[in-house]
């Protein structure tokens, strides 16, 4: 598949030449069309953005579906990819990140024939969603919350860290989550918190991260784990150069930093990107707010031969009754 810059968008490139999910006999039989436009730090973060695309991919090779993706600049670029996809061919339409908010709700006013999807839109009490627009959210927190009490477990130093990406209500569900399930498991723990910005800028910035986390990591901390997109990458590093342990997100990143990954939380874009491609096909567009989570299998700790050494079969069974007690409503997780 091929990548594009938005340079090129205002050149007047058409939407049809950027490539599709699959061959031309597979595009044209399509029931429908899919278009994407990906968060800051585009396709290859090893993680939010990616695990956005294993849904196109899975909804291709399993509905059928063809897709076009585009890989945005900063500030109205978002906006001008999503009004040239409602332009062409696009069935539905995703922005993928809470800062297409605004822009998608714009454009799907703007195209009320087409369908829109927002990966964590920010939802505002006082603006009801256009009715082609499905506001896709994740309860962050409750995989956040079995990191925390994962590294509460198992640190030696009584101090763990978090490093997010732009600060702001998204990220702090993380921030909040795993604060709580580590002191839940050790109530005098030490969380360490940073931030990388105020901007989007702030996903893609790992000399910032690995900054960040070393400072964590000297005051203490021997577990961090960042929520911050590409600046994560950072992390990853400084846990390398200190030879102590990082907690992945979105994605399974044990691959960042083999032997320095506790685990990874990951929030399944790629399943609800599915499910609502789905549902679209099947004439059922999910309209309004849809919730994803543990009870979805939305979100969820990685747990595999990689990190055994420190996930016992004890400690993933405290684990898995933590789980179940907050699906079950036993734990309420904090968000904020």
């Amino acid at each position: 598949m091929k990548r594009w810059a938005m340079g090129f968008l205002t050149a007047g490139l058409v939407l049809s030449v950027l490539g599709c999910g699959g061959d031309s006999k597979k595009a044209v039989e399509s029931k429908i069309h899919v278009g994407l436009v990906f968060d800051v730090g585009g396709l290859g973060d090893k993680s939010f953005n990616d695990s956005a695309h294993q849904g196109l991919l899975r909804a291709r090779d399993e509905l059928g579906v063809s897709f076009v993706y585009l890989e945005p600049g900063e500030g109205s670029d978002r906006e001008e990819a999503l009004r040239m996809m409602a332009t062409g061919d696009a069935d539905i339409i995703f922005g993928i990140g809470f800062l297409f908010t605004d822009d998608i709700t714009n454009v799907a006013n703007e195209f009320p024939d087409k369908k829109f999807a927002c990966v964590d839109y920010a939802v505002k009490d006082d603006s009801p969603l256009p009715e082609n627009l499905a506001a896709i959210k994740f309860r962050e927190e409750e995989g956040s919350f079995l990191a925390g009490a994962l590294a509460a477990m198992v640190s030696k130093t009584d101090a763990v860290g978090f490093i997010g990406g732009m600060e702001g209500a998204l990220i702090r569900k993380f921030e909040k989550g795993f604060a709580a399930g580590a002191r839940h498991i050790r109530p005098g723990i030490r969380v360490l918190v940073n931030y990388a910005g105020v901007t989007g800028a702030a996903f893609k910035n790992p000399s910032m991260g690995k900054e960040l986390a070393l400072a964590q990591y000297d005051s203490g901390a021997d577990i961090i784990f960042h929520a911050s997109g590409g600046t994560g990458l950072g992390v990853f590093e400084a846990a390398r150069s200190r030879d102590l342990l990082a907690i992945g997100v979105d994605s399974d990143q044990w691959g960042e930093a083999p032997g320095h990954v506790l685990t990874s939380v990951l929030k399944r874009v790629d399943v609800a990107v599915f499910k609502v491609i789905q549902r679209t096909l099947n004439d059922d567009f999910p309209q309004g707010i849809q919730i994803f989570g543990l009870a979805d299998g939305a979100v969820s700790l990685v747990i595999d031969k990689n990190n055994r050494q420190w996930i016992t079969p004890e400690v993933e069974q405290r684990l898995r009754a933590l789980e179940n007690e907050i699906v079950k409503g036993i734990i309420k997780v904090p968000s904020s």
